[in-house]
């Protein structure tokens, strides 16, 4: 436990600094994408970790989230009011998206998901007079929060660094909640849930809640970075690299879909500048944890440290001769 708040304490010294230290504008903004995808990855991970249910449509909500605040900020609203009528359609949409899907379990739940996010491409792509077709919609400006401006990439790194400790914060006390305790019973045992009384389907509606309200706070922050949404951002592609994240990282964990988030941004991002076929280099990456780790990397990681703690202790007990050591 100390070794682990002592990496945890490390690590957020890290982050609250690396303005100050990283060096390049580029890899201030690398960290922003990792941030913001990690909080894109948790909601998701609410659904695929805690709740037993894989969902293929989650880059459709994102999407969602993205082009409301992009429209709203056309129609020449300021960015408060963007921002508060955004999260409040993504969370109506996410309600009218769990009541269809929850109507299915196991493959059923990922088909319904799965045609839901077409569909939701399919109105982007196809709907030239609200979303701009291929051309998309783009923003002019960046909210000013207090004074500062998200322009600048330090400040926006901040901003984002400060809404990625809220949304993990969140996290932790819905995962740990008398809610957190009973979204997995009905992951594990869903029959004796409904046994004892619990409302199963009432408890997935609000975790599918819970998930598509991270999702919106990450496609504000993407769509204020990348100051642009097209169809795109919606495909299957978006929602399969989200799922990657998750399962690599260690479903059902905290720390594994930001482990995640880390490792597929990273690779998109800056070990594609060395490397032509990184896709090859990602699938590669992502076969070698299945097969090494298939729990993920931060509990197979965990694992293997235990395990070498344990043979480490073996060892330091055993005496010349073959004599066990003696207290």
């Amino acid at each position: 436990m100390t070794a682990r708040l002592l990496a945890l304490g490390i690590a957020f010294v890290a982050l609250a600094t690396l303005p100050h230290w990283m060096s390049g504008i580029y890899y201030v903004n690398v960290a922003s994408q990792i941030l913001f995808y990690a909080i894109f990855a948790l909601g998701l991970n609410v659904l695929v970790g805690y709740a037993g249910l894989v969902s293929l449509g989650h880059a459709g909500l994102f999407g969602v989230t993205a082009y409301v605040t992009g429209y709203m900020l056309q129609l020449g609203l300021g960015h408060p009011a963007a921002i508060l009528i955004a999260l409040v359609v993504s969370v109506l949409s996410m309600a009218i998206f769990a009541a269809l899907s929850l109507r299915a379990t196991g493959i059923g739940f990922i088909m319904i998901t799965l045609a839901l996010g077409e569909i939701l491409w399919g109105l982007a792509y196809r709907w030239i007079s609200l979303t701009g077709g291929d051309n998309g919609l783009s923003l002019k400006s960046r909210p000013e929060p207090f004074g500062y401006s998200l322009a600048d990439a330090n400040t926006f790194y901040y901003a984002t660094f400060i809404t990625f400790l809220l949304s993990l914060a969140a996290m932790t006390v819905f995962v740990r909640s008398p809610m957190g305790a009973a979204l997995m019973g009905t992951r594990d045992q869903p029959r004796r849930m409904n046994a004892l009384g619990y409302h199963v389907w009432g408890i997935r509606f609000y975790a599918c809640l819970f998930s598509g309200l991270l999702t919106s706070v990450s496609a504000i922050l993407f769509v204020y970075y990348t100051q642009f949404i097209s169809p795109q951002t919606l495909a299957l592609t978006s929602s399969a690299e989200v799922l990657l994240m998750v399962i690599s990282g260690g479903a059902g964990t905290l720390l594994g879909p930001i482990v995640g988030a880390t490792l597929v941004v990273v690779v998109k991002t800056v070990v594609s500048g060395f490397i032509e076929r990184w896709n090859f280099l990602l699938g590669a990456i992502f076969v070698a944890i299945v097969i090494l780790m298939p729990e993920g990397l931060v509990p197979g990681t965990a694992r293997l440290w235990r395990l070498a703690l344990r043979k480490r202790g073996m060892g330091a007990g055993a005496v010349p001769g073959g004599a066990e050591a003696k207290p």
